[in-house]
């Protein structure tokens, strides 16, 4: 197939390479010019995801008109900037494409999930999101990952099941969309919590305890918008979630540790190469869970230590002394 990622990121260029390897023709999209003019020099994308040779075959532009012609068009930018990349790509996108989104995390304008503003803008479209626990570094090395795709045309989601499907690279189908998007979202809120957990010195136990209550919380939003409780305890629930909560691959947690150990998180945010998704899902998910009217105190607690600069020693004192409950 002819395949546009829209997206070089390191996460958008693992997929490229993951592609192109299947024998697809893959053109890879990135905003800024001399990101493309170095990745075309050097044949590596040292900036996202460095020590990886790109394959000699992959088409890269700063161009987005070059994406016309695609039978696949995959969205690999941040959350923040999903809807107007997709907004400036909806000319050059062919009629029946398949369009399918990579990236964890909610439009900040609408807080809506990516995939709503995808449909809404492609009409007509088959829009799948693609998820699960996969670092970019370990899949750009061909280290065995699994994954689902997930969306409402069973077709669509059986064909890119097989475009994105390799020997190391295992896809799964799914039809829930909504548990989906949201499982990858929320994680990253519970991945700063677990690095602040560290950062902290405050051990296994509590560690394993925010990680347990935080996918109780992932759940609860996820069902109150739609989705199938049954999806949490998958790929994009529980496995993203202990791959984000464990793994120095993971910048929310990274972040979440320098938090702990005293950074504020605007600081931690300027010294990283890339985006820090937690940070902004935080403020989403905690806005969803009041109009949804749903329990997230790990949430609400990680809200006030990034927006209110409250101390997450006292944030977690005040998870551990909350009223009484029945495990839910």
């Amino acid at each position: 197939m002819k395949i546009a990622m829209v997206g070089a990121g390191g996460w958008g260029t693992a997929l490229a390479r993951l592609l192109v390897n299947n024998g697809h023709t893959v053109t890879m999209w990135s905003w800024q010019a001399d990101h493309v003019a170095e990745m075309q020099a050097e044949a590596e994308n040292r900036q996202f995801l460095p020590g990886v040779p790109l394959p000699a075959a992959l088409r890269l532009t700063n161009d987005l008109s070059e994406i016309r012609g695609c039978e696949m068009v995959v969205f690999a930018v941040p959350s923040a900037a999903s809807a107007d990349v997709a907004r400036k790509a909806l000319p050059f996108v062919e009629s029946g494409s398949v369009i399918v989104n990579v990236a964890k995390g909610f439009v900040p304008q609408t807080r809506q999930r990516i995939s709503e503003v995808l449909c809404a803008l492609y009409p007509g479209h088959a829009v799948l999101a693609l998820s699960g626990p996969s670092h970019a570094e370990e899949v750009a090395r061909d280290r065995p990952t699994a994954v689902c795709v997930a969306g409402n045309n069973a077709d669509a989601c059986k064909l890119a099941q097989d475009v994105f499907i390799s020997p190391c690279f295992r896809v799964y189908t799914n039809d829930d969309i909504i548990g989906v998007e949201i499982g990858g979202a929320v994680k990253n809120i519970i991945a700063m919590g677990s690095g602040m957990v560290d950062g902290l010195e405050l051990g296994d136990n509590a560690k394993a305890a925010l990680m347990t209550r935080g996918l109780a919380e992932m759940k609860r939003l996820g069902c109150a918008m739609g989705a199938n409780a049954a999806t949490f305890a998958g790929l994009t629930g529980v496995g993203d979630l202990i791959v984000t909560c464990t793994s120095l691959h993971s910048r929310n947690y990274r972040a979440g540790r320098e938090i702990g150990r005293g950074k504020l998180w605007r600081q931690v945010v300027a010294e990283t190469n890339m985006v820090v998704e937690g940070v902004y899902a935080t403020e989403h998910a905690y806005a969803l869970a009041q109009r949804y009217q749903v329990e997230m105190p790990i949430t609400e607690q990680m809200y006030r230590i990034l927006y209110q600069d409250r101390s997450p020693r006292d944030a977690i004192l005040t998870l551990m002394t909350r009223e009484r409950t029945e495990e839910d």
